[in-house]
């Protein structure tokens, strides 16, 4: 019985060697020399390529490197029957919380404004409300997602959250559905997007949400670049409906070199290391859940392809 791994970069042969050293009785082959396909019953991919997982005819199994599956959904080629295992572990949880909580605390703090003063030599003391007087949302109250939303509450911050359906989280006032959103968007002084990428939650971060936001919110997208509608950010930003994005995502990675988030100043880039999962961290959650498939047990982050997350 043989596994596969495909990362697409440097770091194919590291993933390789951890996966096979935790599973030493499965043979762990790279993608790009799998030997007889035949053999193959698990796939460990990151943007596998349009058809590539249909050519091992006895898969039984398809694990995401990351918490998202829409890399392996796009495919339009993939055999349906097959089950996918997303992976989320304490590691990756651990740096979607420093990453958000940086960021967040940097719109709060108003920290570009203050750069700007320096490059100007001037010593504005910029007055900032204290965290418990500061709304922040999260759109996603998912496992990464309500973590983020209780580490922000342990700062301080007074958050908000939202999800399809009813959520209740200790400290986090919990929106539900079209009337929450509704309810919350107001509200958003800083709005955190960390949903999954779905056909409902496509594009969800355009002209319309931006324009039911308080005048100067700030947003932070560390769900899909699907998830926002590109054209509409620097008219929000430029009219100053926005004061400040922050983009961990994006719909092409990297962007052209000509594209105007590189050089627009109120936009930060970030190429997409918000919970960027390593080798070290990762193939533990990723041989465990593979174990757990193998002897019929429960895997947690098994995915409900019905609601497709």
């Amino acid at each position: 019985m043989a596994l596969v791994v495909r990362v697409g970069n440097a770091r194919a042969e590291w993933w390789r060697e951890k996966l096979q050293g935790l599973l030493p009785d499965v043979d762990c082959r790279d993608w790009e020399t799998p030997g007889d396909k035949a053999d193959v019953e698990y796939a460990v991919v990151w943007k596998p390529p349009p058809g590539g997982l249909k050519t091992f005819p006895n898969l039984k199994c398809v694990v995401s490197m990351g918490a998202g599956i829409d890399h392996v959904l796009v495919d339009p080629e993939l055999p349906k029957h097959l089950p996918i295992i997303r992976t989320v572990g304490d590691d990756l949880r651990q740096r979607m919380r420093e990453y958000v909580a940086l960021h967040v605390l940097r719109h709060h703090r108003r920290l570009p404004d203050i750069q700007a003063a320096q490059q100007r030599k001037a010593w504005d003391q910029i007055i900032t409300p204290p965290a418990p007087e500061r709304h922040v949302a999260v759109l996603g109250l998912g496992n990464m997602g309500a973590e983020v939303a209780r580490t922000l509450s342990g700062i301080g911050f007074a958050v908000h959250g939202w999800s399809r359906r009813p959520k209740n989280l200790n400290g986090i006032v919990c929106h539900h559905g079209e009337a929450g959103l509704a309810e919350l968007l107001p509200l958003s002084e800083i709005l955190v997007c960390l949903l999954p990428l779905t056909p409902a939650t496509e594009g969800v971060l355009n002209k319309d949400l931006f324009a039911r936001l308080p005048e100067g919110a700030a947003v932070i997208n560390v769900g899909r670049g699907g998830h926002l509608v590109e054209e509409d950010l620097i008219p929000a930003l430029d009219s100053g409906q926005l004061s400040g994005a922050t983009l961990d995502v994006l719909h092409q990675e990297p962007p052209p070199e000509d594209h105007p988030f590189w050089t627009h100043p109120k936009v930060l880039l970030t190429p997409h290391i918000a919970s960027l999962i390593d080798p070290e961290a990762g193939a533990k959650v990723i041989a465990e859940n593979i174990r757990r498939f193998r002897a019929g047990q429960p895997v947690p982050d098994l995915v409900d392809l019905e609601q497709g997350y």
